[in-house]
């Protein structure tokens, strides 16, 4: 079985090669016609389209001139050059490889941007230019001029480049990438494999597609061939604007096979404007950790359909706090925008102006509030600390309480000390978990503290299992708990009552 890899697709080279194979294409003609327009389309926004080429000084890696080429994963050269350097001598005669680690050298990059503003600012990928110590903008003329950082934002992949025009320039405008329809035609404009200007055509697959790239995944994928060195390049509707940024391709030999995505102009629009007027990019913040809501958290919550994200924490120091949303609360709608998930939620705020008041409507209890929010800003980078789980010595005996799978106890000094647990940190402590168990399938751990049961605070196993007790009289099927870490960390677990 092949396995496919998400490829970004800018182009290195180690060597300059071609090489040209005869290829067979099979198709009936009514797929090969597509819509008339698309002529029309890359002969009026071809020349807004350029090459980024960059160049980087690296460090030999112990093989000095031997060293085998960096080429794309699956390229027709990859064979030749392995042979050529597994049977090449070293220096002075010798077999094998040059011992020391050589010279450092250049190495160089291909890639795709396109020109919003005939004053010559450029937008492309982020890893296009990447490390780069110099930046080449190559017009459709085959001029090379020299390029300027202007900003870049490493969690949309994005960049923008300025460079002082030899001659009058074409530019390109973006379109409302929304509009899109699943079936709609778009055309891609880039630099594959160091062919400039090349022009392929397909239809918009998905839209909003989460692939796990970054926090603020949202692309249009497209089966128009998109290949290593289209990195960075646009890709139009059949009116000539730009819809999306063309970045990443899914493939198993670095070639197309006909999904790809590209970042939508929205997105792109936004983050565009940031850097050109402030070379960086300043995302609201709403100061909130958020989780999924389960089905069964949804139970818990007496939340139907299961929507929103759920608040599992709030930042002492966050815009939030002051406006009153508390752990617990689901956030459904955001500023007018309706939340479906966590993955909605983050892109909205972040999309959102700092200092803007908006409405955030949360479910408490099972009753819909309105909070009024002022965003600040969110930092970069972002300050993530993971829990570390450690090896814990086995639980002590006895046990103070057993329910939902779970030993629990009072917490004390001595339970503190071993689970290296906060005095800011209440509630009951987990000192073994059944591994049969809901809560072993969930990840609660020994060490871990439950807080709060069904939104009520929990001093003592027998509070947990009262409460436990009376959600089966009520009928409930599952139960939802805030559980902290050592550090104070809060989220939300939904077990089974049953």
């Amino acid at each position: 079985m092949i396995a496919a890899t998400i490829v970004p697709t800018r182009l290195r080279f180690g060597l300059a090669a071609l090489a040209i194979g005869a290829v067979s294409t099979f198709g009936s003609a009514a797929y090969a016609r597509g819509p008339e327009g698309i002529a029309d389309v890359a002969e009026k926004v071809i020349d807004a389209v350029v090459n980024i080429s960059t160049s980087q000084t690296v460090e030999a890696k112990g093989g000095g001139s031997n060293t085998m080429p960096q080429l794309p994963p699956g390229s027709p050269f990859e064979e030749f050059f392995d042979d050529f350097f597994k049977n090449r001598k070293g220096p002075g005669g010798g077999k094998g490889g040059d011992n020391g680690g050589g010279p450092p050298h250049k190495t160089n990059s291909l890639g795709s941007g396109f020109i919003i503003d005939t004053s010559g600012v450029v937008v492309t990928n982020n890893h296009v230019i990447a490390d780069a110590d110099e930046i080449n903008v190559i017009l459709n003329d085959g001029s090379k001029i020299k390029a300027e950082l202007v900003g870049v934002d490493k969690k949309t992949d994005l960049a923008v480049l300025k460079f002082k025009p030899p001659k009058p320039l074409v530019s390109v405008k973006f379109g409302d990438s929304d509009k899109l329809r699943l079936g709609d035609w778009v055309v891609a404009i880039g630099n594959p494999f160091s062919l400039g200007g090349t022009v392929t055509a397909g239809i918009v697959s998905a839209k909003n597609r989460d692939i796990s790239s970054g926090p603020y995944d949202s692309y249009i994928q497209t089966d128009a061939a998109i290949n290593r060195g289209n990195s960075g390049g646009p890709l139009f509707n059949l009116d000539g604007d730009v819809v999306g940024v063309n970045t990443l391709i899914i493939s198993p030999s670095g070639g197309s096979i006909g999904i790809g995505f590209a970042v939508p102009s929205k997105t792109v629009a936004g983050v565009v404007d940031q850097l050109r007027q402030f070379g960086e990019l300043r995302r609201g913040w709403l100061g909130v950790r958020i989780q999924s809501v389960t089905d069964e958290i949804a139970e818990s919550l007496n939340i139907k359909p299961a929507r929103g994200a759920l608040v599992a924490g709030v930042d002492d120091k966050g815009p939030a706090k002051p406006a009153g949303i508390e752990p617990g609360d689901v956030v459904v709608k955001f500023d007018g925008k309706d939340v479906k998930d966590p993955k909605d939620l983050s892109r909205v705020v972040a999309d959102t102006a700092v200092g803007k008041e908006v409405d955030v409507i949360v479910i408490r209890k099972g009753e819909e509030q309105t909070k009024k929010v002022t965003l600040g800003r969110l930092q970069d980078p972002d300050k993530v600390q993971a829990a570390v789980k450690t090896d814990e010595p086995p639980p002590e005996k006895p046990v103070t309480q057993k329910a939902l799978g779970l030993d629990l106890a009072v917490l004390n000094k001595d339970l503190r000390t071993r689970y290296k647990i906060k005095d800011t940190v209440k509630g009951v402590v987990v000192t073994n978990v059944d591994a049969n168990s809901d809560a072993a399938e969930k990840r609660l751990s020994a060490g871990d503290v439950i807080v709060e049961v069904a939104q009520e605070a929990v001093a003592s196993g027998a509070d947990i299992q009262k409460r436990v007790d009376q959600l089966k009289k009520d009928g409930k099927k599952s139960v939802l708990l805030l559980v902290s870490n050592g550090d104070g960390e809060l989220r939300f677990v939904a077990l089974s009552v049953q």
